[in-house]
């Protein structure tokens, strides 16, 4: 027991002797200095660009020219275009409805017959004019040879007029004798005749209903053997010559496009972008007009950009896309862009990078530079800004940045880097 303990004792003490040897042989930690590591920050490029800025907006595509179509006579549809249904083209000068002619056809005929009538009747007094002037004639020669030859004034005197009473040498009732009221009478029985001939024609030409414009149906309600009245409306149609966008715009925005609101006869060059099925579409065009009042809502300057061509005059933005353009929806929300004055200098930079108070982040020489800036126009994605330094360059941060202070040293991100 006590040789037990011994060893016990002495392999406790070894090891105890070991420990200590080991602290008191082991090597003195280094001392480093604290590393503070630069904040890392996402960038883009920021240099400065010149000439004309676009001026950026959004509208909705609406209809520049529209008109309803209806009837100016009453009676049954005996045809519909199959075209003339809501979102159908139709072409110009088609056939959009017919009226049965058959009624119009027949006061027609009942018009001609009396135009004929009185061609009857106008030939008749002419006649009797002719008869009545040479009458008239021979009444006139035998007077002048003093043979007791009859006046015309005693031929018409009135049957009461005694035979001492005088007779006024020219009496007011002479040109009846020649018949000629008698004859204008009958012209304008004629006259009138044509007249309820031509008012026939063209309510029979008006049985029949044509597209004024080629153009796209909005709406219809037109069904066959419907009967019509005139003036009811059976629907509409868009002309798809042209579209027409309404933008918005502050004052501040207005004033970059130059003449907007002087009336300038030159077209400032426009376009409206349009995503459909996941690619971006464009379309040509240019400023129709500007309202010289302000929306009483927004306090905002109206301009409506001209579309022509909606329907075949798209392009993709993307020059490696060739497949064919859709055609422009109308009701479509679509973005604008407008060629406005030409600036000396100016940035296009992502929207989120300017920070409030208007003012960007930009490295240079790995060191943030806090700029103010006069932003000259703002949408949802970009800004279009001015700053003194712009000349400058360097990269603008677009990430966020803890407690940013001018002048302290940051990292910029290998691949977020341009």
């Amino acid at each position: 027991m006590n040789r037990q303990f011994i060893w016990s004792a002495g392999l406790l003490g070894g090891a105890v002797l070991i420990a200590v040897l080991m602290v008191w042989l082991r090597p003195a930690p280094l001392q480093e200095e604290p590393v503070v590591e630069a904040p890392l920050v996402e960038v883009v490029a920021f240099n400065a660009a010149s000439g004309p800025i676009p001026v950026l907006g959004s509208g909705t595509v609406q209809a520049r020219d529209e008109v309803t179509v209806g009837v100016q006579v009453a009676g049954r549809l005996t045809y519909v275009n199959p075209a003339f249904r809501e979102g159908g083209i139709v072409p110009t000068g088609v056939t959009l409805l017919r009226i049965d002619p058959a009624e119009f056809r027949n006061d027609v005929r009942i018009a001609r017959a009396d135009v004929a009538a009185q061609d009857v009747a106008v030939l008749q007094a002419q006649e009797e004019v002719a008869i009545a002037s040479d009458e008239l004639r021979r009444f006139a020669e035998r007077e002048s040879l003093g043979a007791g030859a009859v006046s015309e004034a005693e031929i018409l005197a009135p049957r009461g007029l005694d035979a001492g009473d005088a007779i006024p040498s020219e009496p007011a009732s002479s040109g009846l004798a020649t018949r000629e009221p008698q004859l204008r009478s009958a012209q304008a029985a004629r006259e009138r005749a044509a007249a309820g001939l031509a008012d026939a024609q063209l309510a029979l030409s008006r049985t029949r209903v044509t597209a004024p414009f080629g153009g796209l149906v909005r709406s219809e309600d037109a069904a066959l053997g419907s009967l019509v009245q005139p003036g009811q409306a059976l629907g509409s149609i868009v002309s798809t010559a042209s579209y027409e966008v309404r933008l918005s715009f502050t004052a501040d925005e207005a004033a970059l496009i130059p003449g907007l609101l002087e009336g300038a006869r030159a077209r400032i060059p426009a376009s409206v972008t349009y995503e459909y099925g996941g690619k971006l579409y464009r379309w040509d065009g240019y400023v129709d007009r500007a309202s010289a009042i302000l929306d009483a809502a927004t306090r905002n300057v109206e301009v409506f950009v001209r579309v022509p061509a909606p329907i075949s005059g798209g392009r993709a933005v993307d020059e490696g896309d060739t497949g064919n353009a859709p055609p422009l929806l109308l009701g479509a929300f679509v973005n604008a862009q407008i060629t406005g004055a030409s600036l000396d200098s100016y940035a296009e930079v992502p929207a989120i990078a300017v920070r409030p108070g208007n003012e960007i982040w930009v490295v240079r020489d790995g060191k943030l530079n806090v700029l103010p800036v006069r932003v000259i126009q703002r949408t949802d994605e970009l800004a279009y800004i001015s700053t003194p330094s712009l000349a400058e360059g360097g990269q603008l941060i677009v990430s966020a940045l803890r407690a940013p202070i001018n002048g302290m040293a940051l990292r910029v991100g290998a691949a977020d880097s341009e």
